[in-house]
């Protein structure tokens, strides 16, 4: 894990490695969370016995045949890169050994695992079966792709990808998940959550910018994101803006509480939620429909 020297919470790429993205939960101080970035040619392979924990491998660009003892997998019409599509995911749980072959000139992957006690089926969602949600309003408006969302049959995984227009604000108003709230019919309020955002950015000069912060200001840090960059969030409220001219990409891995994005907006910036009047028309970023056409 390589640390910014200037921005705490960032993780820059180490782009001449496979692993250009690899942290651990200790690496990170966490409970739960791990995340990875990697990159193969043709015919590299990546084989890995998923002991006690849960894995979720997202598609970034390529294709990739995946031969398991639960199963076996290939795409055929992965995007070109997470600005040409949608992915596919592919879920693996505990105790499944598996050997993933890229079988495209270079394969990107990003994937995110944590410890699990509870077993489940594996499962491989493709671009098409993926639900697509338009969330805010006006300049903060941006797609959310759901991966692996609330509900999906896993322990504590929670995968989402967010396209953020040139110049919008995206995860705004900003909301936290650090700590676990429930009312008094048991309903769950706020789950406790660590979080990666891993960024890509459409021109490789471009940058988004992250706040990160509480209420009580004991956080405070503001971050410089560029492509291939993580930030980790541990706790408090952490909206985005997409430097303008630049469309932004993240994908959020989340494990924690509960399998849940339940959240608390800032309360100080909720009153926002009731002024918007329109949803940007450069919205969706990206379709299955993509995926599909000449590359």
């Amino acid at each position: 894990m390589k640390r910014s020297e200037k921005y705490p919470l960032v993780v820059n790429a180490e782009d001449q490695q496979e692993n250009y993205q690899y942290i651990t939960r200790e690496d990170a101080g966490w409970q739960y969370l791990n995340f990875g970035a990697r990159r193969m040619l043709a015919g590299e392979t990546w084989t890995v016995d998923t002991l006690e924990q849960e894995y979720a491998i997202i598609l970034l660009g390529g294709d990739y045949i995946v031969e398991s003892d639960c199963g076996s997998w290939k795409t055929t019409n992965g995007r070109r890169d997470v600005f040409s599509g949608m992915p596919h995911v592919l879920y693996l749980p505990r105790r499944t050994k598996f050997t993933l072959t890229a079988s495209s000139t270079v394969l990107d992957l990003a994937y995110g695992w944590c410890e699990t006690d509870k077993d489940f089926a594996p499962v491989f969602k493709k671009p098409e079966e993926l639900a697509v949600e338009i969330r805010g309003g006006d300049n903060a408006s941006r797609q959310i792709n759901d991966l692996l969302g609330p509900g999906f049959p896993c322990h504590r995984l929670v995968v989402v990808e967010v396209y953020t227009p040139s110049g919008n604000w995206s995860s705004f108003p900003a909301h936290k998940h650090d700590e676990r709230v429930v009312d008094k019919e048991g309903e769950l309020l706020e789950a406790r959550l660590e979080e990666t955002y891993f960024y890509k950015v459409a021109k490789p000069q471009g940058y988004a910018m992250q706040r990160v912060y509480t209420s009580d200001g004991s956080l405070d840090e503001v971050a410089i994101a560029r492509n291939n960059d993580v930030v980790m969030v541990p706790r408090g409220y952490h909206p985005v803006v997409a430097g303008h001219g630049y469309d932004v990409y993240y994908l959020n891995f989340l494990a924690g509480s509960d399998q849940s994005l339940a959240n608390t907006p800032d309360p100080e910036h909720a009153w926002i939620f009731d002024t918007w009047t329109g949803i940007d028309d450069r919205l969706p970023l990206v379709s299955a429909i993509m995926n599909t056409l000449k590359r």
